[in-house]
């Protein structure tokens, strides 16, 4: 077969659904995975326009789920180049009020799709020797604002789990990415559970007023897929304030991050 492979979860919309198309254009074939039925039969005919698509009802969850996507792969695609683990929601509220029902939920997604996803699809890249995971994180799981602590500790720990993954299934020619995007604008929002009304309006804010939209940083993510980076964060800024993170006794990137976090929160300069 002399065309690519790839899956993606969540690929109906957003992120997923910009990188579907990104990868359709270069001539891949696509799998989309999705449990938005009307927007993935949507993005599976704008697929369809540019290349061989397939679109699957695939909750992230479900074990069950992912698994019978890469046994459809297997039996009718021959096997997967590439797997994007982008499937994700969002959330925002202090620690004391954030209900602990609503952190089982995210690490649900999160945490455990990214899991599940891995899990079935590293088996089926041993296999047949090759292969890439791509697991979407965010720059929250890098740096820590406030109001953010489910979030960020999802997104941190799908940081964690690529690094492990990419010393543990080199052996095997499996390669490992992260991504860590800065807000965009994107349908995330929609996904937002918060504990508060303050906190629901800031996380829409700083999604809806965001410079960038889910195709820019789609082009700019693919384009690190294809060079076979591991850390790929899409936004300058993004990498400029990791860095400083990095290097800054913590005290000092705490203060940093104390006035950005009074910027991010404001009503009247959300950028």
């Amino acid at each position: 077969m002399s065309a690519k492979r790839v899956f993606i979860t969540g690929g109906a919309s957003g992120l997923g659904r910009a990188l579907a198309n990104c990868f359709a254009d270069a001539g891949y074939w696509v799998c989309i995975g999705d449990v938005d039925d009307g927007r993935g039969a949507e993005a599976l005919a704008e697929l369809q326009a540019k290349t061989t698509a397939h679109y699957c009802h695939c909750d992230v969850t479900q074990e069950s789920a992912l698994q019978a996507v890469a046994d459809w792969l297997l039996s009718e695609w021959g096997g997967v180049d590439v797997v994007v683990n982008n499937a994700g929601v969002a959330s925002a509220g202090g620690i004391t009020e954030f209900p602990l029902s609503d952190w089982e939920w995210i690490m649900d997604i999160n945490v455990l799709g990214v899991v599940r996803g891995c899990k079935v699809f590293a088996k089926l890249m041993q296999a047949q020797g090759s292969g890439h995971l791509v697991n979407v994180a965010s720059l929250a799981g890098l740096i820590s604002p406030p109001n953010m602590a489910s979030y960020c500790a999802t997104k941190a720990a799908v940081v964690a789990i690529s690094e492990v993954l990419t010393l543990e299934l080199d052996p095997d020619n499996i390669a490992v990415s992260v991504v860590c995007p800065s807000f965009f604008r994107t349908n995330l929002a929609e996904s937002v559970r918060a504990s508060d009304a303050d906190s629901q309006a800031a996380a829409q804010r700083l999604v809806n007023k965001a410079k960038l939209g889910a195709d820019e940083i789609a082009s700019r993510v693919f384009a690190s897929i294809e060079k076979g980076e591991f850390y790929i964060l899409p936004h300058p800024e993004g990498r400029n304030i990791w860095r400083l993170k990095r290097w800054l006794p913590f005290t000092h990137f705490r203060a940093l991050m104390l006035k950005q976090a009074r910027r991010m929160m404001s009503k009247h300069d959300v950028r």
